[in-house]
């Protein structure tokens, strides 16, 4: 029997966000949504935020080497970090994208292994193990 599972369970792979715009600028980039240039407005600013990326790809690349960042998804299980409480470890986590904690890790498991956090992106975890590492991410 195949295992059924609610649209809810699906963490979303974007994140919203809100930017104010003068009404010059939003008219302008009505206009070529008009023209056909851009499907919506959100399609000319995804593509916006893409270009200036690709023209700061370098610098974003020396500065995560810099930071020891891992870029992309980093996925969080509770095998691994109980490995490194086990070792006597904590990590300091730094991601540039997504960050995941699995849902079977505990808070008090996330609090003995977790020591810092920093990510410029997204992070997705429990609410009782957010809470439980509020004063650590940073």
């Amino acid at each position: 029997m195949a295992e059924l599972r609610t649209l809810r369970d699906k963490m979303p792979d974007t994140e919203k966000i809100t930017i104010n715009l003068g009404y010059v600028d939003l008219g302008r980039i009505d206009l070529l949504v008009q023209e056909g240039f851009y499907s919506n407005r959100s399609d000319f600013i995804r593509t916006a935020i893409r270009n200036g990326l690709d023209s700061h790809r370098d610098a974003v690349a020396r500065s995560i080497e810099r930071h020891t960042m891992d870029l992309g998804l980093r996925d969080y299980s509770r095998a691994e970090l109980e490995r490194v409480r086990d070792a006597g470890e904590v990590l300091h986590v730094k991601v540039v994208g997504l960050a995941r904690l699995a849902p079977d890790i505990t808070p008090d498991l996330a609090r003995a292994t977790i020591a810092s956090m920093t990510v410029l992106g997204g992070l997705q975890a429990a609410p009782e193990v957010r809470k439980a590492l509020a004063d650590r991410i940073l």
